[in-house]
């Protein structure tokens, strides 16, 4: 998996972008978040535009394991790799769903790991300062791990539709419909003048 896809326009500013993304789709579909995990998640998007090395191994290694590693980790180290697992599991909840799905990695499973790394972050936190806020922001993302993967998910397919179009770009965003049967993605193929339909391919 790859932190880079899908190909978005980097040229202006990656956190105002991210930003009016993840607004709009939770205008869209009504979730319900506060305004620090909302400002929390467009950070996040705008950090896998330029992942660093706990980044990479949470898109590459197994998830079990890093979870464990975090856990016996001390100190700091430990509140970093906590955050950082509960950050790479949300990222490919929503935006690689379809290939957990392809692997047979139960999506249940892979939630209950990273609702599980936030949920040790929050208690970090809450027992060095119970005072904090920052435990907060961490058990709503705990809590409603499921609904920030599918938030992302909806950036995901925001991003796929709005993809340039090129011969490639389409060609994914096809496959990607395939997999998903979205309409929103089945809405941009046919505003690049084609219609999708299952076991028949593009109708031009």
């Amino acid at each position: 998996m790859s932190a880079r896809e899908p190909a978005i326009d980097l040229t202006g500013n990656v956190t105002d972008f991210f930003g009016n993304v993840v607004a709009d789709a939770i205008r869209a579909r009504g979730y319900e978040t506060t305004e620090a995990a909302e400002t929390y998640l467009v950070a996040l998007l705008a950090d896998y535009t330029r992942p660093d090395e706990l980044s990479d191994e949470t898109l590459s290694r197994p998830l079990t394991l890093l979870l464990e590693e975090a856990l016996h980790a001390q100190g700091h180290e430990r509140f970093e790799r906590l955050r950082s697992v509960g950050d790479g599991v949300l990222y490919v909840s929503g935006f690689f769903a379809d290939h957990l799905d392809n692997r047979g990695i139960q999506r249940t499973y892979v939630s209950t790991l990273g609702a599980r790394a936030y949920e040790n972050a929050a208690a970090m936190l809450r027992s060095g300062d119970p005072e904090a806020s920052a435990p907060d922001l961490f058990a709503e993302l705990s809590e409603k791990f499921r609904m920030f993967a599918d938030l992302l998910a909806d950036v995901a397919e925001t991003l796929h539709a709005n993809a340039p179009r090129t011969d490639r770009a389409t060609v994914r965003l096809y496959e990607r419909w395939l997999r998903t049967g979205s309409s929103s993605l089945a809405e941009a193929l046919s505003a690049r003048g084609l219609t999708p339909m299952r076991g028949r391919g593009l109708v031009h």
